[in-house]
């Protein structure tokens, strides 16, 4: 645990924009929590660190992200996600039916990942052409259920955050399908014009970096 500062601390790799590590970032630039950002380089020293972190208790499994956050240390992405809502009362479904279609969608967010990582560094055919329009056509029928823009209509959820970063890493890697579903793309926008997710999207994604 980070004895140097009391502000949360994000721990994740130095991939830019990719991975499980902006969904969290995404989340807390959005709650407008001031967080210190810690990132560690993606290459041969990785393995060394990740045993370092295991050893210091910021990981069990040596993977990231984990956030140190009011005296615990939290990982797995979506988990944390649903921590922070329940935190700050917020970012979930009010009812138990809304709280089973976010985290319904949350697991097929995970589904997707899955295929994704596995795809990273040379998608196949199947991924391109199959199981990302499939996904995307999934997702579609759940945020056109309420109205939108977002899956729960007017409000926000922790699951739209990782949504989202499907939509971009997709994107990142060239197998974003050309044409998305017009309640994606009207989800996208919107996403995009919250103030502090616009404010961060503008700054490059490069503030609060520490090597």
């Amino acid at each position: 645990m980070s004895t140097t500062s009391t502000k949360p601390v994000l721990h994740y790799l130095d991939i830019g924009s990719l991975g499980r590590g902006e969904v969290v970032r995404l989340f807390l630039k959005d709650a407008g929590i001031d967080f210190e950002d810690v990132r560690y380089a993606y290459d041969h020293t990785w393995p060394a660190t990740s045993e370092e972190l295991k050893g210091k208790g910021i990981t069990i499994t040596g993977n990231v992200p984990a956030l140190e956050y009011n005296g615990t240390i939290l990982t797995q992405h979506i988990p944390t996600l649903r921590y922070l809502a329940r935190e700050l009362n917020d970012y979930d479904g009010q009812t138990s039916l809304e709280k089973w279609v976010v985290d319904a969608v949350a697991d097929i967010y995970i589904d997707w990942r899955f295929q994704w990582v596995a795809n990273l560094k040379n998608a196949s055919d199947e991924y391109k052409n199959n199981h990302v329009p499939k996904y995307y056509k999934i997702i579609a029928h759940y945020y056109s259920q309420r109205g939108g823009p977002f899956l729960l209509g007017d409000r926000v959820t922790y699951t739209d955050f990782a949504v989202y970063q499907s939509i971009e890493n997709d994107q990142k890697t060239g197998t974003l399908p050309e044409t998305l579903p017009s309640v994606i793309e009207t989800f996208k926008k919107a996403f995009e014009s919250r103030p502090r997710v616009k404010s961060y999207l503008e700054s490059g994604r490069i503030a609060n970096v520490n090597q």
